[in-house]
């Protein structure tokens, strides 16, 4: 039986696996700097990047003169982001971290976030219950994940027929991407809570296939599910067709040559002892 630490062990191969960095910096590096803006980082707060990956947003959290630790499950991905901001000259920790178990004391940070991230952790509740154990109250927690309706989570369901069925309790990684799912799993532990959806532009791709093939290539999860396919050519050309499909579908979809993924921000303030919660979306 396949356990949740399986997944973990699986997780590390996935992303391990591909050029993740390049995928971050080449689409989607944009991304980090909303977060962190959303977040209100000011110099001199300490930062913890969840599921940092290469430091999309613990980059410019340092940049914007924050004390910051960048955590992730995959060392290999911290190892690129090291890269990163030694070509920067960016002082930031990086440390290998599972998400569910973060190894800080609580209220050890002012700021706690994660950009599409720590979403891919398998046991959601506890995931959110250690984003919340170690913001300090008062702090701030922020979180930008893809959401189902959006391209990414269309992408993830047009490989789901062709990917390893996933263990008992481990939830899909686009319920973070629904305000309603965030506001189950923190509750009044978070007040002040915004919530609004948003898209990132990618004019990357001229048209499905040069997306398939860039995501087979160096998307870890892809490049997986394609691996698990080495012996069956038949549903390795179905998926080739299928992920084909979707890319062509978001192209039509903005009729200009760029591709529109939604994502949704979300950002609350851990709350304090005893305070009711108020939350907008």
């Amino acid at each position: 039986m396949i356990t949740l630490d399986d997944v973990k062990t699986r997780h590390r191969t996935i992303w391990a696996g591909g050029d993740y960095a390049r995928v971050a910096r080449d689409l989607i590096a944009s991304l980090g700097p909303v977060l962190v803006d959303a977040c209100g980082v000011r110099p001199g707060e300490h930062v913890l990047d969840v599921a940092a990956g290469a430091g999309n947003a613990a980059l410019p959290a340092a940049r914007a003169g924050a004390s910051v630790v960048a955590s992730d499950l995959v060392d290999a991905l911290l190892d690129q982001g090291r890269a990163a901001a030694a070509r920067e000259g960016l002082d930031l920790r990086w440390e290998e971290a599972d998400a569910e178990a973060l190894p800080y004391d609580d209220g050890s940070f002012d700021v706690v976030l994660s950009c599409v991230g720590a979403m891919f952790a398998p046991d959601h509740r506890r995931t959110a219950d250690e984003l919340v154990r170690v913001c300090r109250p008062g702090g701030r927690i922020g979180l930008l994940s893809w959401t189902p309706e959006g391209f990414v989570g269309r992408m993830f369901a047009a490989m789901r027929p062709y990917a390893p069925a996933p263990p008992p309790g481990a939830q899909p990684p686009v319920l973070w991407g629904q305000a309603s799912h965030l506001t189950e799993l923190f509750g009044d532990r978070v007040v002040e809570v915004t919530a609004h959806r948003a898209t990132v532009r990618i004019d990357a791709f001229a048209d499905g296939a040069a997306f398939r093939d860039f995501f087979r290539a160096h998307y870890g999860p892809t490049v997986a599910v394609y691996r698990s396919l080495a012996d069956d050519p038949d549903r390795t050309a179905a998926l080739d067709r299928d992920l084909a499909a979707v890319g062509d579908e978001a192209l039509d979809d903005t009729g200009d040559g760029t591709m529109s993924w939604e994502y949704l921000l979300w950002t609350g303030t851990r709350a304090q002892a005893g305070s009711a919660s108020s939350q907008s979306a």
